[in-house]
């Protein structure tokens, strides 16, 4: 159940993260942002190593190459990201991310051997089908446009990248520990960020300076969650939790711009919400053979 309610923490971060980067992306170079995000996000990881008494002996790790392949997907998979928020409507992006479960499904049995359930399966679509439905009347159809095209591209890279990091962190969570993850995550993207200086940073102001460091406020505390949530549950069992990012975009909407949702979109919410009920009170927990070493 905790991994479940850290999943759920996470997407909220993650959702009020990305609508940062949506405002910040369309005036700033994606490199600067991926600094700045990555940078600050130090913070709360060190904070949280700080409440865990781990300051000393939490970064100690015995898998290096481990480290070094989910930084690459995982600053690979933000970059995707940034640039699917900074070419398409947060709508279109978002609802390309939460293929992400989709993929992670497939690649959890047959790298990490879990057992899927077909009612974790069932979830999975039903939730995926709610996105459908809350998107149907603010969807936008690409036009075919060139930074358009990008845009998909980029967020169908973020699925199929993310999809691989979450099975690739949940086979390294039996000997490393969610900090040491998170830090070395966030400190290989703010150097590979900062080589994109030599290419051009834009000046910013106090408002776009507070959105920047927002942000990495944000997703700091959304990657110690997420990963905290994978050292706890079946990452087949956590997938169908994406999804309630949409019902979590939707509170954003409301609360900042008064939008509330039509016919369709409540009816996605609700579709939504069965799946992720489908995960906390049914008899789901796939059996497991032990992680597969990456």
């Amino acid at each position: 159940m905790s991994g479940l309610f850290l999943r759920l923490t996470a997407v909220a971060l993650i959702t009020a993260m990305s609508a940062t980067i949506h405002a910040l992306a369309q005036s700033l170079p994606i490199g600067q942002i991926v600094f700045w995000r990555s940078a600050v996000a130090l913070i709360p990881i060190a904070a949280y190593l700080w409440l865990r008494g781990q300051l000393r002996d939490g970064l100690k790790t015995r898998n290096p190459r481990g480290h070094i392949l989910r930084s690459a997907f995982g600053c690979l998979s933000m970059v995707f990201s940034f640039v699917s928020l900074a070419y398409l409507p947060v709508a279109n992006a978002s609802a390309l991310a939460y293929l992400t479960p989709l993929i992670t499904l497939p690649l959890a049995s047959v790298l990490l051997g879990e057992r899927l359930a077909r009612g974790v399966v069932l979830a999975c679509f039903l939730g995926f089908v709610g996105v459908l439905l809350m998107l149907q009347s603010s969807m936008q159809s690409p036009s075919g446009s060139r930074l358009e095209l990008i845009g998909i591209a980029a967020g169908l890279g973020y699925a199929a990248t993310m999809g691989f990091v979450r099975v690739h962190v949940k086979g390294m969570v039996a000997e490393e520990t969610p900090a040491s993850i998170a830090f070395y995550f966030a400190v290989t993207c703010s150097l590979l960020g900062a080589l994109s200086v030599f290419w051009g940073w834009a000046s910013v102001d106090a408002a776009t300076f507070g959105l920047l460091i927002l942000a990495g406020l944000l997703g700091g505390a959304a990657h110690i969650a997420g990963v905290e949530a994978v050292a706890r549950a079946p990452i087949s069992t956590l997938a169908p939790i994406e999804y309630t990012g949409m019902v979590w975009a939707l509170g954003f909407d409301a609360l900042l711009f008064g939008v509330w949702p039509d016919l369709w979109g409540g009816t996605g919410v609700a579709v939504i919400l069965f799946a992720a009920l489908i995960t906390v009170w049914a008899d789901l927990r796939p059996s497991t053979a032990g992680p597969a070493r990456l």
